[in-house]
């Protein structure tokens, strides 16, 4: 999916022939390029099989969690009603320097996944574990460093980072801007759809001489 959105940026930056346009599009393209390069590397075709063979059942995408830090752990806190009655085997972490993945199998019929690319900052693979409690999951990120994270990845960095940068701005059009450039970076296809009519039908009006104002 990753792919097929970075493609059609692609595309859309051949295209482009305003700057901030392409500014808004070369963003985009950073954001999923970076996004792609840090993806687990997939698992041999058989490995994969057999793992989704063994598991039965429908698999749910976990995308609700809770996280809190202390000086020296990340702890993710995943609700999952009834989780504690699982053997432990049912319920696995794989940890990697930059990442984890979560996985619990067969919990009321269903297999749970949730995957975390990107970490903000290293952890310890060895240091890191999981916890059973009623009715949650608690993943235990060892830092590698005793520091306080701001956030849980550096995707989740960026955009804080851009969305402070779209209100710090004395220029009330260029906040507009950096605010429909946030808008086209986070929205879905049809959100992208949307601001390109608009902002072709400005631009029609503007050589009309209907807008002075280059927006």
């Amino acid at each position: 999916q990753l792919q097929k959105d970075l493609e059609e940026v692609k595309e859309l930056l051949a295209k482009a022939t305003r700057k901030r346009l392409r500014d808004v599009l070369m963003t985009e393209k950073h954001k999923l390029e970076l996004e792609i390069k840090n993806q687990p590397p997939p698992k041999p075709k058989d490995v994969a099989e057999e793992e989704k063979s063994s598991l039965g059942g429908y698999t749910v995408k976990i995308n609700n969690y809770g996280w809190d830090q202390s000086d020296k752990f990340i702890k993710i806190y995943i609700s999952l009603n009834g989780v504690q009655k699982l053997p432990a085997e049912n319920v696995q972490v794989n940890f990697t320097e930059r990442s984890f993945d979560l996985l619990v199998k067969n919990l009321n019929g269903k297999n749970y996944t949730m995957t975390f690319n990107n970490l903000l900052k290293p952890i310890s693979v060895e240091g890191s574990s999981r916890k059973i409690k009623t009715d949650t999951v608690l993943v235990m990120c060892r830092k590698k460093r005793e520091e306080k994270w701001e956030c849980l990845t550096q995707v989740e960095k960026e955009s804080k980072e851009k969305e402070k940068a779209a209100y710090d701005t004395s220029d009330p059009s260029e906040g507009l801007m950096n605010l429909l450039k946030k808008m086209y970076a986070e929205g879905d296809d049809e959100m992208k759809r949307t601001i390109n009519k608009a902002w072709v039908e400005s631009r029609e009006k503007q050589s009309k001489g209907d807008i002075p104002m280059d927006i």
